[in-house]
């Protein structure tokens, strides 16, 4: 199976209504991420000094070295960093998520004592503040374990919810693997939540930021001051608070870190943004764990009845053989073909075939469009059209003629085969008795370039039709 792993297409056009708590318009959640004394540092052993999220211009790891002006960085984010978020979050009462890295947290217990106190979630920020890239899965999987265990010992209990950061094409998969996670956030693929389905099981998915993400402040292109700042925020929430009045309410996320946006001058942009929020109703100020509780209850998982681009090739040309009518040839190659989750739905499935019947030799669409039956011709008198054909020209009312009628579309099926080689195709569900004759009549005047073109185009609606009645 070619089969394409990533999901381009989520929850397209149509995403459900998140439905949060009081009609809420939008849901906004703060995540302080806690990773100073979990990063690389020589003295955890490590091979080389941090050099990632540091107001040090072109820092690069020094191997083998300590590093003192990034290490006091880092301190700086637990010694005063911390704590002026910590006031500004405790006087607004607002709640927070920590992402806490485990080896971090256990050299933090002023820090972690405040955070506990103030009632704010403490999820997993991985073992420690390194990058997995590289990580082979046994190691990963191994420090997913020593995390949790770490964790728990910290605080008490352990983590429900994820988020490594650095992470490798594994992680997410192997956090799963673990299981007892109410969500995991190393994606960035959406505005709401998800279920993924890994190794047979659902797993609620909560994309994280790195767009409204105070990292800005040290990449570039970033945010040079706080005023830049606000102003990003505040139009990624007029957006989203927009988008909620009209009926699609969707979710903020806001990356912090204490050695970065606890600088004062930074700070002063998230503090205004606190401020603005506060201005408006029908805003829900959640952890991320309290969106997690109320994703699961108001959008459980459910199966889906059929997932296309992971039948078996068997079952599939069984199901979507006759999409294209009698060329089970088309379903065979698509199944061939590339495809993933944005071919299971009916557009996306459709895109599948349709590209395997436009990429046939002009014979191979010709058998398609003669394997089409007369419109009520002989074999629907018979009844021997296919049940999609039955039902597709019984919608236009061509199974109940009257003899007059009849006669005249034997006429012009009469004509249009002599004159084309094959039947007068037209998707009957677009239509009415009086326009498919009156098509049939205007079209009887094309060349035959035109109307193998026209017939070509109708067979590709008709089944896009069909696909509807039974994919989402």
């Amino acid at each position: 199976m070619n089969r394409y792993p990533r999901d381009m297409h989520g929850y397209g056009q149509t995403p459900p209504n998140a439905n949060w708590p009081g009609g809420a318009h939008v849901a906004v959640q703060f995540v302080l991420n806690y990773e100073e004394g979990g990063e690389n540092c020589v003295l955890h052993g490590d091979a080389a000094s941090e050099a990632f999220l540091v107001d040090v211009l072109g820092a690069a790891p020094w191997p083998g070295q300590r590093h003192a002006n990034v290490e006091s960085m880092y301190e700086y984010g637990a010694r005063a960093g911390f704590w002026r978020l910590h006031r500004l979050f405790t006087e607004a009462n607002l709640p927070v998520t920590i992402y806490g890295v485990a080896t971090a947290l256990m050299r933090a217990p002023a820090q972690l004592a405040a955070m506990q106190e103030a009632g704010w979630e403490i999820a997993s920020h991985g073992l420690k503040w390194v990058q997995h890239k590289d990580m082979p899965p046994e190691e990963e999987r191994a420090q997913i374990a020593e995390a949790i265990r770490l964790h728990t010992i910290a605080t008490g209990a352990r983590p429900l919810g994820w988020y490594t950061g650095r992470s490798s094409l594994n992680t997410v998969e192997l956090v799963a693997e673990a299981g007892g996670f109410a969500y995991i956030s190393d994606t960035y693929d959406d505005d709401l939540p998800y279920w993924k389905v890994i190794a047979g099981t659902p797993q609620l998915i909560i994309p994280y930021t790195l767009s409204a993400n105070d990292m800005r402040f040290v990449t570039a292109p970033g945010f040079d001051n706080g005023e830049e700042y606000f102003t990003f925020l505040k139009d990624s929430f007029d957006c989203l608070y927009a988008e909620g009045q009209a009926g699609s309410p969707k979710m903020m996320s806001l990356g912090l870190h204490c050695r970065l946006v606890g600088q004062p001058g930074r700070y002063q942009g998230l503090k205004k943004f606190v401020d603005y929020i506060k201005g408006f109703d029908k805003v829900w100020i959640p952890t991320r764990l309290e969106i997690a509780q109320h994703w699961a209850k108001e959008h459980p998982y459910m199966a889906p009845e059929m997932v296309p681009s992971q039948m078996e090739k068997a079952a599939f040309v069984e199901r979507f053989g006759s999409i294209f009518e009698h060329s089970h040839w088309i379903a065979d190659r698509a199944w061939e073909g590339e495809m993933g989750p944005a071919n299971d739905t009916a557009i996306g499935l459709h895109f599948a075939l349709r590209t395997q019947f436009r990429l046939a030799t002009p014979e191979e669409r010709l058998a398609v469009l003669r394997a089409h039956p007369d419109l009520a011709g002989k074999l629907a008198a018979a009844k021997r059209l296919t049940a999609d054909s039955t039902a597709e020209q019984a919608s236009a009312g061509l199974d109940a003629l009257t003899d007059a009628e009849r006669e005249k579309f034997t006429a012009l099926n009469t004509a249009y085969v002599e004159k084309f080689g094959f039947p007068f195709i037209i998707a009957v569900r677009d239509h009415t008795k009086a326009s498919i004759l009156e098509n049939f009549e205007t079209r009887l005047a094309n060349s035959a370039g035109e109307e193998f073109a026209t017939a070509c185009a109708q067979v590709e609606r008709i089944a896009l039709l069909r696909l509807k009645a039974v994919l989402p």
